[in-house]
């Protein structure tokens, strides 16, 4: 009897040796069966902040806690079996010094059992990055748009669309290159930007809403499923409309209740019984 072999889970040094090859394909995941679903498409599962926006209706990213991304983050641990599963580090979890980063970083790795941590920032968040890599907790980067750093910002901008913002994202890149991650995000970037920043480091670019060029991509789930339509960012394609559909199946189980329909005999324990003893 043969048995099928069980696929190796992907590890940050896999997903880093991609570089210039097949594009990585990712995509954000939050629970237990979800992930289950996307596990057998994607090289990588983030288990991403956007987790306060999408799941708990959070107005931003900023509210999320360390124990909410723990919490999540093993659920979807439990759920994969061949994607690399990152987890983010949320706001105010790493950047009042690397120690802190570590503390933190280290209890995700622990108490879910993932294969890395993301955090965002670029060249302010190096020392972090390599003071981490160093200690054995692969990174994953996050330059460009930095949705952490939105009141900074003013609000959800586009970046690199001046020659001097350009050149910042860039020197952002190289930076977090050179600290040890093993792969970067490039959110909301102009294109030719990423392009560039793509061709000039020597680790993986993960777009969105950055460029083809980029050496894989990622998009929340939800947003490709049209579940979630609290705003639709220009660089997300809709695979499938599923919010139509959850809401039709809903209305009809409503009706069905309402209407006495469900729950039928073959619904219940006891009914065929029930029914032979009325027909006797």
């Amino acid at each position: 009897m043969s048995v099928t072999p069980v696929e190796k889970r992907r590890t940050p040094a896999e997903l880093r040796a991609r570089k210039g090859s097949t594009p990585i394909v990712s995509l954000t995941a939050y629970t237990t069966p979800q992930a289950r679903l996307l596990d057998p498409h994607c090289d990588m599962l983030l288990v991403g902040d956007s987790l306060g926006m999408v799941v708990y209706g959070l107005s931003s990213t900023l509210p999320v806690t360390l124990d909410m991304m723990i919490a999540h983050g093993a659920a979807v641990v439990r759920g994969a079996s061949r994607a690399c599963v990152i987890v983010d580090m949320p706001f105010g979890a790493y950047q009042e010094s690397p120690a802190q980063a570590f503390r933190n970083a280290a209890r995700i790795l622990a108490e879910t059992g993932c294969a890395g941590i993301k955090l965002e920032g670029g060249a302010v968040m190096a020392e972090t990055i390599r003071f981490l890599a160093e200690r054995g907790v692969p990174v994953l980067g996050h330059v460009g748009l930095q949705p952490q750093s939105v009141n900074a910002l003013g609000g959800f901008h586009a970046q690199g669309r001046t020659e001097a913002d350009a050149a910042r994202v860039i020197a952002d890149g190289k930076a977090v290159a050179d600290a040890g991650a093993f792969a970067i995000v490039v959110e909301g970037t102009a294109e030719p930007v990423a392009r560039r920043l793509t061709e000039t480091v020597p680790i993986p670019t993960i777009g969105i809403g950055a460029s083809p060029a980029c050496d894989g991509q990622i998009l929340v789930t939800e947003d490709i499923l049209g579940i979630f339509d609290v705003f639709k960012p220009r660089f997300v394609k809709r695979y499938a409309e599923l919010g139509g559909a959850i809401s039709a199946a809903v209305s009809a189980y409503a009706e069905d209740v309402r209407a006495r329909r469900f729950p039928g005999p073959e619904h219940v324990y006891g009914a065929a019984v029930a029914e032979k003893r009325k027909a006797r």
